[in-house]
C-alpha cells in the first residue's frame, strides 16, 4: 500500500528591481570596420539585470546643424536575460551609456566615459552598479530603498538555501517511500524465490525499517528548520506510521491538520493524506468508528483521492481481519469507482468469513453478495492476481463462473 505524497517546497521570490527607472531602445548596427565590446550589467543589489540597452556615444561630437544626438550614437546593443551584452562598435573614444527599461532617452541609468575601441579588439566593459562610486551618487531615498532591497534579498537567499536543502531531503524521502513499497520484491530479488517465507518477511521488514527510519530522521530535522511546512510533517507522519509508532504518527498528523486549518491556502492533498493516515492508525488499533470518520474526512476534503483512500481502508481492515468493516469500506469505494477489480475481491473476502458448510452437499454456502462480488472480480480481472483463488472458491460453492472473458487465440 503506497504512502507517497506529491510534495515540494517553492523558493522565495527575490526583490531584484533596480533602484532607477528602466526602458528599451532600438539597437543600432554600425557600418565599416569595428571592434567588439562585451560586458555584464549588475544592479545595485548585486543581481544581474535581465534587460535594457547599452549605447555608445562618440566623444567630441556635439549637436549642431545636421548633427543630432541620434547621429552621435555610433552603436548600441540589447542586454539579454542573463544580464550580458555584446556590441560591434566603430573605432573611437566613447561615452558608454546603460539605460534600463523605462529610462527616458534624455536620462541614463549608468555611464562610463572615455572608453576607447580599436578595430579587431574585443574589450570588456561591465556596468557594476553595486560599486561604491555609483552608490554614492544615489539620493538618500534611493539609498534607503537599496538597503531595504539588500536586506530582503539577503533574508530570501538564506531562506532559499534552507528550502533547497529541504527539497533535496524530500527527494530522498520520496524515493525511500518507493523503496519501502517495493521492499517485498527487493527481498525476493536479494534472497531468491526459493527463500523461506520467514526469511523473506524478515528481509522485507529490515528494508522497510531502514527506509522509514531515514525518513523520520530527515523530517524531524527539517520540521525543526521549517515548522510551518505541512508537507514535511506529512512525510514524518507517514514514516512513523510505517514504523508502527502509532501515537507519534497520530500526533504528527494532527499537527498537519492544525497547520492546514490555519493556512491561507490549505492543501487538500496534504489534508487528505493526514486524515487517511489517522484512519489507518485507528483501523490498526481496532477503533472502527474513528477509522471510518477519518477516512470519510479524507474523502471529503480531497474528493479526487476518495476512491484511493477508501480502497486503502478496505485493505487495512482486510489485513486486520475485520470482515464487516472491510466490506463496508469496499462498498463505499465501489460506489465511487466501480471499475477496480480489487474492491470486489476485498468485498468477497470480507463476506466469505460468514460462509457456512453444507454437510449434505459437502459444499460451502456463500452469504448473500459474496458470489456476485467474486464474479465481478473475474469479469474485470479474468487473469488477475486472485483469479485462481476466486475460481476455486466458486467451484467449492458449486457456482459456475459467469464471465464474458474469452482467452485470446493462439
Amino acid at each position: 500500500m503506497k504512502r507517497t505524497i506529491p510534495l515540494w517546497l517553492g523558493l522565495l521570490a527575490f526583490a531584484l528591481s533596480p533602484v532607477l527607472a528602466q526602458s528599451p531602445a532600438t539597437p543600432t548596427a554600425p557600418k565599416g570596420p569595428t571592434g567588439k565590446v562585451h560586458g555584464h550589467i549588475t544592479n545595485p543589489t548585486g543581481a544581474s539585470m535581465a534587460a535594457g540597452t547599452v549605447t555608445f556615444v562618440e566623444v567630441g561630437l556635439s549637436n549642431g546643424p545636421g548633427l543630432t544626438a541620434k547621429t552621435s550614437e555610433k552603436a548600441s546593443a540589447s542586454v539579454d536575460a542573463n544580464g550580458d551584452y555584446t556590441a560591434d562598435v566603430p573605432p573611437g573614444t566613447y561615452t558608454v551609456l546603460y539605460r534600463s527599461p523605462g529610462t527616458p532617452q534624455d536620462k541614463v541609468t549608468d555611464r562610463f566615459d572615455n572608453v576607447k575601441v580599436m578595430v579587431g579588439q574585443d574589450m570588456l566593459q561591465d556596468f557594476d552598479m553595486s560599486r561604491q562610486a555609483y552608490i554614492d551618487k544615489l539620493t538618500p531615498e534611493e539609498k534607503k530603498q537599496l538597503e531595504d532591497l539588500k536586506k530582503h534579498n539577503s533574508e530570501a537567499m538564506k531562506a532559499n538555501e534552507v528550502i533547497k536543502g529541504l527539497n533535496a531531503d524530500i527527494k530522498t524521502t520520496t524515493q525511500d517511500f518507493k523503496d519501502a513499497d517495493a521492499a517485498r520484491a527487493t527481498a525476493v530479488q536479494t534472497l531468491g524465490e526459493k527463500a523461506s517465507k520467514a526469511d523473506l518477511d524478515a528481509k522485507e521488514t529490515e528494508i522497510k525499517t531502514a527506509k522509514y527510519t531515514e525518513v523520520v530522521t530527515l523530517m524531524q530535522k527539517d520540521t525543526a528548520a521549517k515548522p510551518d511546512a505541512t508537507v514535511l510533517w506529512a512525510q514524518l507522519g507517514q514514516a512513523q506510521l510505517g514504523l508502527k509508532k502509532y501515537n507519534d504518527a497520530e500526533t504528527t498528523f494532527k499537527k498537519v491538520l492544525e497547520l492546514e486549518t490555519a493556512s491561507k491556502k490549505p492543501n487538500p492533498v496534504t489534508q487528505g493524506a493526514a486524515n487517511a493516515g489517522m484512519g489507518e492508525i485507528y483501523a490498526r488499533q481496532g477503533k472502527v468508528p474513528e477509522a471510518n470518520a477519518a477516512y470519510d474526512a479524507a474523502a471529503k476534503v480531497n474528493p479526487t483521492g476518495a476512491a484511493v483512500y477508501l480502497k486503502n481502508e478496505a485493505v487495512v481492515f482486510f489485513q486486520m481481519n475485520n470482515g464487516d468493516a472491510q466490506v463496508a469500506a469496499a462498498d463505499q469505494a465501489i460506489a465511487i469507482d466501480p471499475t477496480q477489480p480489487l474492491l470486489y475481491y476485498l468485498k468477497g473476502q470480507g463476506l466469505i468469513q460468514k460462509a457456512t458448510f453444507d454437510a449434505k452437499t459437502q459444499r460451502i454456502v456463500l452469504p448473500p453478495g459474496c458470489a456476485e462480488a467474486y464474479q465481478k472480480y473475474l469479469e474485470l480481472a479474468p487473469t488477475g492476481q486472485y483469479a485462481s483463488d476466486v475460481q476455486g472458491i466458486l467451484a467449492q460453492a458449486g457456482q459456475k463462473v459467469a464471465t464474458t472473458y474469452k482467452a485470446p487465440k493462439k
